[in-house]
């Protein structure tokens, strides 16, 4: 079968589409025909050696994707020719996939690879910091960086779903507009003098301030009401600066870490996540953009594309 790998760690150089060995199933896993496989900053990452790799070279990267059983390995709930989705499986870059059954999410009929592909490992992160990172109210007003980005827009639509007024920051105009298209109520851009605007829109601060930049932990804090709450979910932006305990003792505000894997941590609950999820597309409560299409072959410029950041929403790449 045909996979994207790498053998040394660099820039998108080193990637390679070859010929490689197909998986060898243990039990509890069963063998899926990928039809579409999503790519994201993890997998950049783990290109360059910044993020732990399992296996030895050639490393196949990615962990999301969706495709057809063709061997469902006697596990019970299975059979060939059913349609999947996976959010947390390794060596999702290839044309073949063992998934551990666990992991495999059933796709309603209603919603394509290409959409599956798009929207599972963004769209489960921003439904559990929403939902229980934190639980968002009618009323409340909430703060979202990368307001544009893949998981930005699903949480921006989520946030209103539940009733929030969304204030989202991104790094252009063309960006702010896509994010306005999806619901954001205002939309700052990092080069206006945003948390003097934030203070300004909302009196007082915001209740939430959902930061996956890292680098703007301090300034998420300056900009979130007494008894406010900062969701810190990434660092696309570099390390954050150290948090001042007393600082939270005398505001009585919360930082909260948030992880897509302390939730996904069996089937029944990627199963119940992934299905108030696909409600959602399904009843048109949130809308997914197009992704932008490379075939898998084409990886390095699908790399060079995402870490050029002029995109926005999903990557998917197609066998």
């Amino acid at each position: 079968m045909k996979a994207l790998t790498f053998s040394t760690f660099g820039n998108s150089d080193v990637l390679e589409y070859l010929d490689i060995p197909e998986p060898v199933l243990k039990t509890n896993e069963i063998l899926v025909e990928t039809e579409a496989i999503g790519l994201n900053f993890a997998d950049i990452y783990r290109r360059k050696g910044n993020y732990h790799l399992l296996g030895q070279p050639p490393y196949i990267a990615g962990y999301e994707g969706a495709g057809i059983i063709i061997d469902a390995n006697n596990n019970e709930g299975f059979k060939q020719g059913d349609r999947i989705g996976f959010a947390d499986v390794p060596f999702a870059n290839a044309e073949r996939v063992a998934v551990p059954a666990t992991h495999a999410i059933p796709l309603p009929e209603e919603i394509s690879f290409e959409t599956a592909a798009s929207v599972l490992l963004q769209g489960l992160t921003a439904q559990y910091l929403a939902t229980d990172s934190h639980k968002t109210k009618s009323g409340e007003t909430v703060l979202i960086h990368a307001c544009a980005g893949g998981v930005g827009i699903i949480l921006t639509q989520i946030s209103k779903l539940l009733g929030a007024t969304v204030v989202g920051l991104t790094s252009s105009e063309s960006k702010a507009a896509i994010a306005l298209k999806h619901g954001a109520d205002q939309v700052y851009l990092y080069t206006d003098d945003w948390k003097k605007e934030v203070l300004s829109f909302s009196l007082g601060g915001v209740d939430v301030v959902y930061d996956s930049i890292g680098s703007t932990l301090k300034d998420s804090f300056s900009v979130t009401k007494d008894c406010g709450q900062v969701v810190f979910f990434g660092m696309s932006g570099g390390m954050p600066d150290l948090v001042d305990p007393r600082m939270l003792m005398d505001t009585s505000k919360t930082i909260t870490g948030g992880d897509l894997w302390s939730y996904l941590t069996s089937r029944e609950e990627r199963q119940k996540r992934a299905a108030q999820l696909f409600n959602w597309i399904i009843n048109k409560d949130i809308m997914i953009p197009s992704p932008a299409v490379f075939s898998l072959s084409e990886g390095k410029l699908a790399h060079d594309y995402l870490e050029s950041r002029k995109s926005s929403g999903k990557i998917i790449l197609i066998p």
